[in-house]
């Protein structure tokens, strides 16, 4: 009978370990989907407000600052491209089917 009550110790000590390590995972998977849905949207693409402030930083290089300067002189002819095409996000988010899955 000692050595049942030994074997039932052992098991349970072996099932609260287990038990926690789950409860830990599931815990960590339910706050990984709230940070996921959290940044569930598109960025939007950046404006040329924007891009024309990196103009001003000191930490550009003036070799880039003057193809931004070239990108932005051609860019505001309203002929081509900015007429016709129709506006596009910066960033679509797609992790909606890892969100899925995680929710199973």
């Amino acid at each position: 009978q000692k050595a049942a009550t030994r074997v039932r110790e052992i098991e349970k000590a072996d099932y609260d370990t287990l038990h926690k390590d789950y409860s830990e995972s599931v815990d960590a998977l339910q706050r990984a989907i709230a940070v996921l849905k959290k940044q569930a949207h598109d960025r939007p693409q950046a404006s040329f407000a924007q891009v024309s402030n990196l103009m001003s930083l000191n930490l550009i290089p003036a070799e880039a600052k003057k193809a931004l300067d070239l990108f932005l002189q051609t860019s505001q002819d309203p002929e081509g491209l900015e007429v016709s095409a129709p506006e596009a996000h910066g960033y679509e988010f797609q992790s909606h089917g890892v969100i899925e899955m995680l929710e199973k």
